[in-house]
């Protein structure tokens, strides 16, 4: 009987593994930057010493210098907002795109795919325009109200509605269900996946959203924490690296943790939610 041969790694798979760890680590270097500052004393920016002492002094000096509550207590308001407004409207419109028959249905659910080509910032300027025709500048309504219908949303749910057996349907009819039953009770609970996946990018997306939220706010009473964390860390502020980049992981560790936390859910939401 021979041996088994140990099949050892061809040079293209220790190439593509080696280039896989180094870009993994270029991405990560800014982040990686950002902790070991954020951490250590001022004198310690620069000096990348193992056993340097570790600090929270920066983090309570950048929290104490802007009204950090204040902006976190509007985006989760804002984030909230934008997202139950997006369920709504998505769930309504592809539960029709995919279970009612009428004229035009597929010009309109077309238009619906034409709103992912368009970039948000192209309409900055018409968007500007209406809110302040509404009366609505500086507002948190005002932030969300252009994207509270999401062509991506309507798109994934209008896909994963479709892939529901058409007996359940006939069923929950036969029973006398209306048809805001059928969706409630039918389609939701078995599109919680994909709630689920489409969920995070929505708020993770409107959590770091900056140039809308820059342009329509004014006041520390509407801004979200991206406009707020730039105002915190502009030049003429006078602050150290290591407490600008406390401040930064603040702003942006309720998203890692929440990634860290669901991204086995968040990753089989995505495959089990798609295109199908």
């Amino acid at each position: 009987m021979s041996a088994n041969k140990i099949r050892l790694p061809t040079f293209d798979t220790v190439l593509n593994t080696f280039a896989m760890w180094f870009l993994a680590f270029m991405w990560a270097l800014p982040l990686l930057y950002a902790i070991w500052t954020a951490f250590h004393p001022a004198a310690y920016e620069t000096n990348f010493v193992w056993n340097a002492p570790l600090t929270l002094d920066n983090f309570k000096s950048a929290w104490a210098a802007a009204p950090f509550a204040r902006y976190f207590f509007n985006t989760v308001l804002l984030v909230t907002m934008i997202l139950v407004c997006q369920f709504v409207l998505c769930t309504l419109a592809a539960f029709a795109f995919a279970r009612f028959e009428f004229p035009g249905r597929g010009i309109l659910f077309t238009l619906v795919l034409l709103q992912l080509l368009v970039m948000p910032d192209i309409l900055i300027v018409e968007n500007y325009k209406t809110i302040r025709a509404l009366d609505l500048v500086d507002t948190i309504v005002a932030i969300g109200l252009p994207y509270i219908a999401s062509g991506f949303g309507i798109f994934l749910l209008r896909q994963t509605f479709m892939s529901v057996p058409k007996e359940l349907d006939e069923a929950a009819r036969v029973e006398g269900t209306s048809f805001l039953g059928i969706l409630w009770k039918v389609y939701i609970p078995l599109a919680k996946p994909t709630y689920l996946a489409y969920g995070l990018v929505s708020v993770s997306h409107h959590w770091n959203n900056f140039l809308w939220p820059l342009i329509i706010t004014n006041s520390v009473e509407t801004r979200p924490v991206t406009v707020g964390l730039s105002v915190f860390s502009a030049i003429d502020a006078g602050l150290e690296w290591s407490v600008i980049n406390a401040a930064t992981l603040m702003t942006s560790g309720p998203l890692l943790i929440a990634f860290l936390l669901f991204q086995r859910q968040f990753v089989q939401s995505f495959m089990r939610a798609g295109i199908r």
